[in-house]
């Protein structure tokens, strides 16, 4: 401290004032200061942070998917054959491609043709898948990883090289098929053709259809399955149920979700399936095992229909789409009940 000539004691000049009556507040110190929001840096609303994460994805599906098919609608309502194409013209015509498919008999009968195959398909799928998932919770631990590896190896096969292995084991000549029917004693099958007609051609398309798509729904099965309580089974026991209504009344139940979203699946998948028709045997013979899918193909590339190919798939879409309607009924349904 410092004396000045009145005989006050002042306080050394580095010290803070005191203001009488006031409490002094301390400084504070770098630790103790409240860390402040970094300026420059503005933070997005949370509500647009889904919208972010699945812009790009959003936008990758609008490009190679809806730019597409927007241009195919279009083309559906052109008239675009062999000599549009050379010289580059696509003059509009209106519904005529929709009016010149809607009376045309082949076409219908194509419709008619897909939607059976569609059905025996699906059915045959979900029926064969669900019995092998059942099998697979009620097999031992080796067992089962055998089965499953099996199941993984079909569902994993390309497509081209089942149809190719398919072919050959229905061969005309060196065909296993042929030498399987004349060893259970059936005549007739010296050299027979199985792609003789539309009909058996699908036979085999379908039997190649199931087989690749059934470890899908299998899979699924088991691991829906394992998600059933035990206490669940060992009371349908309890009350003398017996393995077809413990199904009905435990597992379908449980599992109604997964029934309805895995045909809704494989509904799609069937309907618009391409490469096994085509493959198999370019659908023939006559055009007798053509689909919706293979039919708009031939008549594009084949023929040289592009346009009326173009109103071919606009239709098949707009039939899924209806079809698909009643599972989303279904589905909204099964939500409002959960």
């Amino acid at each position: 401290m410092t004396v000045h000539s009145q005989g006050a004691a002042t306080a050394p000049q580095d010290a803070p004032p005191k203001s009488a009556g006031r409490q002094q507040t301390p400084p504070t110190t770098t630790g103790t200061t409240p860390s402040s929001p970094r300026r420059g840096r503005a933070s997005l609303p949370s509500g647009w942070l889904p919208y972010l994460l699945t812009g790009p994805a959003v936008l990758s599906l609008a490009t190679l998917l809806l730019y597409p098919l927007i241009k195919n609608v279009i083309l559906s309502f052109q008239k675009v054959d062999k000599i549009e194409f050379i010289q580059r013209k696509a003059p509009f015509n209106g519904v005529e491609n929709y009016t010149q498919l809607l009376g045309d008999a082949h076409f219908w009968t194509v419709v008619a043709r897909t939607f059976a195959f569609t059905a025996a398909n699906v059915a045959l799928i979900m029926v064969i898948g669900s019995l092998l998932g059942i099998l697979l919770s009620r097999l031992g631990t080796w067992m089962r990883l055998v089965l499953s590896m099996a199941l993984v190896m079909a569902w994993a096969m390309p497509i081209v090289a089942s149809v190719t292995v398919f072919q050959w084991l229905f061969d005309e000549q060196f065909g296993v098929m042929n030498w399987v029917m004349r060893t259970l004693g059936f005549s007739g099958y010296e050299q027979h053709n199985w792609f003789e007609s539309g009909f058996s051609t699908l036979a085999i398309v379908t039997v190649l259809v199931v087989w690749g798509s059934v470890p899908f729904v299998a899979l699924n099965m088991y691991a829906g399955l394992t998600t059933v309580g035990g206490e669940l089974y060992e009371a349908a026991r309890m009350d003398g149920a017996n393995g077809w209504q413990t199904f009905w009344q435990v597992v379908f139940p449980n599992l109604k979700p997964f029934f309805l979203v895995t045909t809704f699946l494989e509904v799609i998948w069937v309907f618009k399936a391409f490469t096994q028709v085509y493959a198999m045997n370019r659908g023939g013979p006559d055009r007798g095992s053509e689909t919706l899918p293979v039919f708009a193909f031939v008549e594009g590339q084949s023929q040289g229909h592009y346009a009326l190919a173009a109103a071919i798939s606009v239709l098949t879409i707009v039939m899924l789409v209806i079809v698909m309607s009643f599972y989303f009924r279904l589905i909204l349904k099964q939500e409002e009940e959960q």
